[in-house]
């Protein structure tokens, strides 16, 4: 072969037995399968802050002047009146009562940046200076079924697209093996499916569920994921002959969402048989990161299993993950002390494990975590030792890519009742999420019935003050 005209190509197919050849063929094969799927890593608008998010949702409504907005004229007041008019919707019980009841626990100042967090949370209180807490978030709906469907989708009444799908709609996912957003252990209540489902979104790009808050983390699994029945190779010819059909079908209607989504979903589950299994098998991991998590311990094994699998799916290039103590966990409208400290006792532990792991790994850089219910609770009580639901005012936070640390951002009043200063909207929220990915709420549309839609609807403002410069 003439030596000037041996080009790369030909040197890779005819050397070490054309393994190089080989290797070049795969990673084109590889590289045209990204580019043709929808869930294709995709430039955002702007330069991102964060990669990804790890949401903690505690389903129920943690009691915000129990945890991390401490209140003083309360605990001095209590059993006094509200001294202002209550908000409405509050139940009738508490409506006659209006009684301000003090907090059970004790806060105090944490880290060098002085962050006030009760004993609820003393773990995560190690980490008070990464946190960025936000106690002046609001938003609409008071009964769960509402505030649930409004924090996860934007809508209080209508079926619209979760926030993760949102995301992967906009970026697509890292790691084309995996879905771009993972549900560990959802609750099935207030909302269910919705709360990760992708509405008139193509279904590529709603989340995947791994079990739900009534099985237990070790043994939750992606259903069907699994076929032990059939050889890879079978499974492969069957999906070729099925994905056939279905372009076919698509030719022949040139356009349906629906058909779409089906052939990119069966795509999709037929590679992740291969890398799911290993990133839920823990037994990888070593003894010492199963204590870090809580593992080793009855009362936090469970939530620990969830926030470990996070991190490794985080790690492997999912672009969404949520995980959630659920069920309604956090809804003490009686047997406050107990309840709370259940609670806590569960998920404490874990979160400040995630934390560190994430810290430690350098993945807290570019890893977003949020925290938090669908709203708080009041400051005065419902019977004898409960509080109500309180989606006027009440306290999320967050820690890594993109915001300040050691920092509180808004305030309730006095009592923990209404936010007051630099309120902060559920839209404004979603806007920030998607602001610190890269993306601008008011561009990131898709068209459906005639119509541009958003996560935010016509409204939601970036949040920049909680943002590092």
């Amino acid at each position: 072969m003439d030596s000037l005209n041996f080009s790369r190509r030909q040197m890779l197919k005819s050397s070490a037995c054309g393994f190089g050849y080989m290797a070049l063929a795969g990673l084109s094969a590889e590289a045209a399968l990204k580019s043709a799927s929808p869930l294709a890593s995709k430039e955002p608008h702007f330069a991102p802050r964060a990669k990804r998010v790890i949401f903690l949702f505690m389903h129920g409504g943690p009691s915000h002047v129990d945890t991390f907005d401490y209140k003083p004229r309360l605990n001095k007041e209590d059993g006094q009146r509200l001294p202002f008019k209550a908000a409405k919707n509050i139940e009738k019980s508490s409506q006659e009562n209006l009684r301000l009841m003090k907090s059970p626990w004790k806060f105090k100042q944490r880290g060098e940046s002085g962050l006030w967090i009760s004993e609820l949370f003393d773990n995560v209180a190690e980490h008070a200076d990464d946190l960025c807490v936000i106690n002046s978030m609001h938003t609409n709906g008071q009964s769960h079924g509402q505030a649930v469907m409004k924090l996860h989708t934007g809508s209080d009444s209508l079926v619209r697209p979760s926030v993760g799908s949102w995301m992967v709609y906009g970026l697509g996912t890292e790691n084309n093996n995996l879905p771009g957003f993972i549900s560990i252990c959802p609750s099935r209540g207030h909302g269910g499916v919705r709360n990760y489902g992708s509405a008139f979104l193509p279904a590529v790009f709603q989340g995947t569920a791994i079990g739900d808050a009534d099985t237990k983390a070790k043994e939750a699994q992606i259903k069907f994921l699994a076929n032990n029945s059939t050889s890879a190779l079978e499974q492969r010819k069957q999906l070729s002959l099925l994905q056939a059909m279905n372009e076919r079908h698509l030719k022949e209607v040139k356009v349906d969402n629906e058909i779409e989504g089906v052939i990119n979903s069966y795509e999709l589950a037929f590679r992740m048989q291969s890398e799911v299994p290993t990133l839920m098998d823990l037994s990888a991991e070593t003894k010492e990161m199963h204590a870090l998590y809580g593992i080793d311990d009855k009362t936090t094994e469970n939530f620990g299993r969830q926030c470990l699998m996070a991190r490794r799916f985080a790690e492997a290039g999912v672009r969404y993950i949520e995980v959630a103590l659920g069920n309604n966990r956090w809804d003490q409208h009686s047997g406050l002390k107990s309840g709370h400290e259940r609670n806590s006792q569960q998920v404490d532990k874990p979160i400040a494990g995630l934390l560190a792991d994430l810290k430690q790994r350098g993945l807290l850089e570019d890893t977003l975590v949020v925290w938090g219910g669908e709203f708080g609770r009041t400051p005065i009580a419902q019977g004898k030792n409960g509080r109500d639901h309180n989606p006027q005012g009440y306290t999320m936070w967050l820690a890594g890519a993109g915001v300040k640390k050691g920092h509180v951002h808004g305030a309730t009043d006095e009592y923990g009742y209404y936010a007051t200063r630099d309120k902060v909207h559920i839209h404004d929220l979603h806007a920030t999420l998607l602001h610190l990915m890269g993306m601008d709420h008011k561009r990131l549309t898709y068209r459906y019935a005639g119509r541009d839609f958003r996560l935010t609807d016509v409204y939601g403002e970036v949040v920049h003050e909680i943002m590092t410069s």
